[in-house]
């Protein structure tokens, strides 16, 4: 990585604006998941061990659009932050992103302290990356740490605007997910090889594109492998279909055959519910009528443990079926058992975010691989070769000459 990052730097006595990725599900008021919480604790750690005079955080929560909305303030993520931080750190929540309530806040906090400011994208200038919000923000801070890997292929006032006012500095979550995921694309120890899953094989064309020209072998599943499927002529009952891909899919086919794994079986329901009805078959037979694919079958697994078994370098993008239900969860449940192996015998296993990395741990082996990105969407335009406008934004490392 040729970005700086809080190692570059000195935080003495600084006032550091943060940029963290605390967009997580809540329920009934209460975060559920507190993955990417914790995932910013070693940058808060590492930041206020260096004496900062004040330490501001910034986050943006769900898709309010631009308007304050209860539903999605960030209060119920701080009180879980105060909970992860312990009782000798206070932390001060302040219901407000750049204001009036803000700049009092500040004013008022003790030496070290840490302010947490309300959803970011309560303010419509945030998603704009309005130059006045990025000035208001800015002007809290000597320093900017982006650690929001989740946000950094948003060029929004608290990611971009932001960093291009102040001296900008990755995070060290931030500067983990870029080492991994350009170690994994630019120097990847070979065999290399992608599972990508997911619904749509539409979301994630230029994914396969630039995989392919990178990768030793790329297994598919899930609902995107239906579309192929479709390429080779298969009836496929109820399944789920993107004919506007199937030429797409064809012509993958056709340029790269021996690098594209498909499954050979599959897992049917004859309904996407907890108490479908399952059978498992051969994918040369016909899917029947009313059925549907809805997972990788066993004998696809089988394939998919041979081509692991030489990797030393595996990326994984995408659940192989319906996960979150239990009749269709063993494909998903299994692949992840498959990189734990191959993370035990020395592979690299990097898992790429949003529902991929909540199948590794629902599996509950989320601590058995190398490396789950908190970033779906941008580990995905990492994985298209995109540069990330949160990325490029932060300042680069001096060349050694």
């Amino acid at each position: 990585m040729n970005k700086q990052s809080v190692r570059d730097v000195s935080l003495t006595g600084k006032r550091v604006l943060m940029r963290v990725d605390f967009n997580v599900p809540l329920r009934d008021g209460v975060v559920s998941n507190d993955a990417r919480i914790r995932a910013a604790l070693p940058t808060l750690q590492y930041l206020l061990e260096r004496g900062p005079k004040a330490l501001v955080l910034l986050s943006h929560l769900g898709r309010p659009k631009g308007r304050v909305d209860p539903r999605w303030s960030l209060q119920p993520v701080a009180g879980r932050l105060q909970e992860l931080l312990g009782r000798k750190l206070q932390l001060h929540f302040v219901a407000d992103c750049g204001g009036p309530l803000t700049q009092s806040a500040l004013a008022a906090l003790p030496e070290g302290g840490i302010l947490l400011l309300e959803n970011t994208r309560f303010d419509p200038g945030e998603t704009s990356n309005d130059p006045a919000v990025a000035r208001s923000l800015a002007s809290m801070a000597d320093i900017f740490v982006n650690d929001a890997f989740g946000a950094a292929h948003r060029a929004h006032a608290s990611t971009v605007g932001v960093a291009q006012l102040l001296p900008s500095v990755a995070g060290l979550l931030m500067e983990r997910e870029l080492d991994y995921l350009a170690t994994a694309l630019e120097a990847p120890r070979r065999p290399f090889v992608a599972i990508l899953g997911g619904a749509k094989v539409s979301d994630k064309i230029s994914v396969i594109e630039a995989l392919l020209q990178k990768v030793d072998r790329l297994l598919i599943g899930g609902g995107m492998a239906n579309t192929f499927f479709r390429a080779q002529g298969l009836d496929l009952g109820a399944s789920l279909v993107e004919e506007d891909a199937v030429s797409v899919a064809e012509n993958l086919l056709k340029e790269h055959a021996r690098r594209i794994v498909l499954p050979t079986d599959a897992i049917l329901g004859n309904s996407c519910s907890q108490d479908a009805d399952v059978r498992c078959i051969m994918l040369k037979e016909a899917v029947p009528p009313g059925w549907a694919i809805y997972d990788i079958g066993p004998v696809t697994l089988q394939r998919f443990a041979a081509e692991l078994r030489d990797a030393r370098t595996i990326v994984w993008n995408g659940p192989m079926g319906v996960f979150e239900l239990a009749p269709f969860a063993n494909g998903s449940n299994e692949v992840a058992a498959l990189l734990a192996a191959a993370t035990a015998t020395g592979a690299t296993t990097i898992i790429g975010g949003g529902d991929s990395a909540a199948a590794v741990e629902a599996a509950g082996l989320a601590g058995s691989v190398t490396h789950i990105s908190t970033g779906g969407g941008a580990s995905l335009e990492m994985l298209e070769g995109r540069v990330l406008p949160g990325v490029e934004a932060l300042d680069n490392r001096q060349s050694d000459d």
